[in-house]
């Protein structure tokens, strides 16, 4: 059993809601993943999104797109992603971890090798942004054999087939995107997203993440009134890609932090 659902029940005790920032692994410099991970948990992150860097990343805007850029120019593959992760769990054997990538590295390596490989580091779970479910209900089943959650996408465009095979096959937790589009794209509608919040609330008891378009703690706030989890990952990326240098993981947690006291007002 992975950490996920654990922490989803703590935090629908506190009637609280969870915080997952997404941050690229590599990036700002190969050096600063694992301490920015641990740096985002003592910020108030409750689930950590740690993006593989790929050269393709078609669900991303600009700015992860860059953060994947650098990244694979520092040489940062999926092993060494594995290897933050085994690093972060010398000190953190509590918080959530969740691969969210592309299927390409994970084919390059084996799916079976990925699984017992990420099981062995730490990782909870994994959102292969093109494995569909139609398509990948053998893996799903590996993942949970190896004690991992299989995490899907659902779009203002998703139609109610989409949802139930989503239903199906999904654990951990659902992640809507609130918008058309890439990452860091668009004006977030929250009266839309809360109409297909509750349309896939009627398919499923997973928790609901929302991300694409969340910006400060005010959008935050708003989103969490409806949803069980707020993801926010551009946002965290552009403040490290403007930060003085050697100041960006202080940024990224300081601006995590924030959210993180606008999520938890009364």
């Amino acid at each position: 059993m992975s950490r996920i659902a654990p922490a989803f029940q703590r935090l629908a005790a506190q009637s609280r809601k969870a915080l997952i920032p997404f941050v690229t692994a590599g990036d700002p410099t190969a050096g600063d993943t694992v301490a920015l991970m641990h740096a985002l948990v003592r910020a108030g992150a409750d689930v950590i999104e740690l993006g593989v860097p790929f050269s393709d990343p078609m669900a991303d805007g600009p700015v992860i797109q860059r953060a994947s850029e650098r990244a694979l120019e520092a040489g940062v593959s999926l092993d060494r992603v594995l290897g933050y992760v085994t690093d972060f769990r010398k000190r953190d054997g509590d918080t959530p971890v969740v691969l969210m990538g592309y299927a390409n590295p994970i084919e390059a390596m084996g799916v079976e090798a990925f699984a017992r490989d990420a099981q062995a580091a730490g990782v909870d779970g994994v959102l292969i942004v093109d494995y569909p479910p139609e398509e990948c209900t053998e893996f799903a089943a590996l993942m949970r054999r190896h004690g991992m959650d299989m995490i899907f996408l659902l779009a203002p465009t998703s139609t109610d087939a989409r949802i139930e095979q989503v239903a199906r096959i999904a654990s951990g937790y659902v992640y809507y995107v609130s918008l058309k589009g890439v990452t860091g794209a668009g004006h977030l509608d929250v009266a839309e997203v809360a109409t297909k919040l509750s349309a896939i609330r009627g398919r499923t008891a997973l928790p609901l993440g929302v991300g694409f378009g969340i910006r400060d703690g005010e959008s935050a706030r708003a989103i969490g009134r409806m949803a069980d989890a707020v993801v926010i990952g551009s946002r965290i990326i552009q403040e490290m890609e403007e930060a003085p240098h050697g100041a960006a993981v202080e940024r990224a947690a300081a601006l995590v932090h924030g959210i993180r006291e606008a999520l938890d007002r009364p």
